[in-house]
């Protein structure tokens, strides 16, 4: 247990030290001046993060996956389907509406929206569409076709909210996307999806273990949607507090209480799931379940360290970095935000989760070095073009029409396994780092280029654009496969074609 505890310490090591670096390598240039007690408290809340994330993909090894993996081919093989699709919804729309980050969403738009209801619908819209992704696996359904239409379904509902003058509302509504496929949520569906596919997946098991996410991620930006076509005018950003001194002291422990009893309630309600059916039908020896508590105690343990460390020490320096950035040179935003996403994706903790499960599900044939690199260049762009849109001040919609017309265009000539690994990544990539430490340094340099008014249009969308970009960077790793393996054929061809007949061994 210790030997594995201190491998994952020195993977997480080398995913959150690039950040660091570049954090205070920007404080020592004169663009960027932070304090000392800021930085210091960063510098803390770094160690801890390397901790908690080491703690919770430990965790998820020993727990969740196995867990996720033991409810979908468990319930497979009962051969009772609707009780298998009325677990996947229930467990969608509660584990989703105990998700922190869908509270901070929420919060965001209390002006205009009750945040009761907003929850609850991103709740039902994440159950109904993981009932969906069910379904596809067991009736065949290609998932390049669901997200064509689903996908310009959604857009068609924008262009609608759009109209109505909600046009501001649309960056929230793709953010939600992002945030209900959390940390706690994403290695038990992952794990949920690959159960399932293994018992009724066929003979497209590899390219059915994934997908689940994808779909799930359409849920709520369609619930959204819905509801903001039912409001007048623009939704009423709430400022939230940044500054150092709003998370230490008593505060600090108040945010550490509250993150910990908002990770209980999301793993009490997965392990009450489990509990449920494995008295029902899973009946594993208690071996398997000790091994499995033990687990859930360490991504108990990591998750509030994590999400503790990125609320008290990288929330602050996000945004006096983005606010600092766009008042000394804002011409250099894009820049930056490139470079910070080129590293902020290492220390995503579910990004490691997905890259070990892609990797075993295609023995080795999607390693995890390539698909770090394409979400790593992936989320750079996504960063970088959201720092231009902040400057220039144009809609989302810029962005997201065309990026999702290429990556639904790029799903019909790549294998359909890099496909459905791909919007995976999507909603796995943009993790609590994003919105803890990218999404404060956006609303930093709106607010400090137009005031508090141009935040909700212009900071907001951040987030679906870390969850897009990747669709497209892990599509062309499909797209190379293809090319590379037919130049090799040809070359193949060739040979043959050009070999001596002498040299032909006739076997006949």
């Amino acid at each position: 247990m210790l030997r594995a505890l201190m491998g994952k310490i020195k993977e997480a090591a080398f995913s959150v030290l690039p950040v660091t670096v570049i954090v205070l390598l920007l404080n020592l240039t004169p663009l960027v001046d932070v304090s000392s007690g800021e930085m210091l408290a960063f510098l803390l809340a770094a160690a801890a993060l390397i901790l908690g994330m080491a703690l919770f993909t430990l965790g998820a090894d020993m727990a969740m996956t196995p867990m996720g993996e033991q409810v979908g081919s468990g319930l497979s093989k009962s051969k009772n389907l609707w009780l298998l699709l009325l677990v996947c919804f229930l467990l969608g729309v509660f584990v989703t509406v105990a998700e922190p980050d869908v509270s901070v969403l929420a919060a965001q738009v209390s002006g205009m929206i009750d945040g009761k209801i907003l929850i609850l619908a991103v709740g039902v819209g994440v159950g109904l569409f993981l009932v969906l992704a069910v379904l596809r696996i067991v009736m065949h359904i290609r998932l390049s076709m669901l997200l064509l239409y689903f996908y310009f379904f959604l857009f068609a509902l924008a262009a609608l909210v759009a109209v109505n003058g909600g046009l501001s509302f649309l960056p929230v509504a793709f953010d939600s996307g992002g945030v209900t496929t959390g940390p706690i949520t994403v290695p038990f569906i992952m794990a949920l999806g690959v159960g399932v596919a293994v018992t009724l997946g066929g003979k497209n098991t590899g390219e059915n273990s994934f997908g689940l996410v994808a779909l799930c991620s359409v849920g709520p930006v369609l619930a959204v949607l819905i509801l903001g076509m039912t409001i007048k005018g623009s939704p009423v950003y709430t400022p939230a507090d940044y500054s150092l001194s709003a998370h230490l002291g008593t505060a600090f422990w108040k945010t550490v209480l509250r993150i910990a009893k908002e990770v209980g309630v999301s793993l009490g309600l997965i392990v009450l799931f489990f509990a449920v059916l494995q008295a029902a039908f899973l009946r594993l020896p208690r071996r398997k379940l000790y091994q499995m508590a033990i687990g859930i105690g360490h991504t108990f343990l990591g998750l509030v360290i994590f999400l503790s460390a990125a609320t008290v020490g990288f929330m602050p320096i996000g945004y006096q970095i983005g606010a600092q950035l766009a008042k000394s040179n804002s011409v250099l935003l894009p820049v930056f935000g490139f470079l910070l996403g080129l590293v902020v994706v290492f220390a995503e903790p579910a990004i490691h989760v997905l890259n070990r499960q892609v990797e075993g599900v295609t023995n080795g044939g999607v390693s995890k070095r390539s698909m770090l690199i394409a979400l790593s260049v992936g989320v750079g762009l996504s960063i970088g073009l959201s720092m231009l849109r902040i400057l220039l001040g144009f809609s989302i919609l810029y962005y997201l029409v065309p990026g999702f017309l290429i990556s639904l265009g790029l799903s019909f000539f790549v294998p359909k396994l890099y496909t459905a690994i791909a919007f995976d990544s999507g909603g796995v990539a943009s993790g609590p780092l994003t919105s803890g430490f990218i999404l404060p340094f956006a609303i930093g340099a709106a607010a400090a280029l137009g005031g508090n008014e141009t935040i909700m249009g212009n900071a907001f969308g951040i987030v679906a654009m870390v969850a897009m970009t990747p669709l497209i960077t892990i599509q062309f790793l499909g797209f190379r496969a293809v090319v590379a393996k037919r130049m090799r054929e040809k070359r193949a061809m060739k040979k043959i074609l050009a070999a001596d007949d002498e040299q032909i061994i006739n076997f006949m």
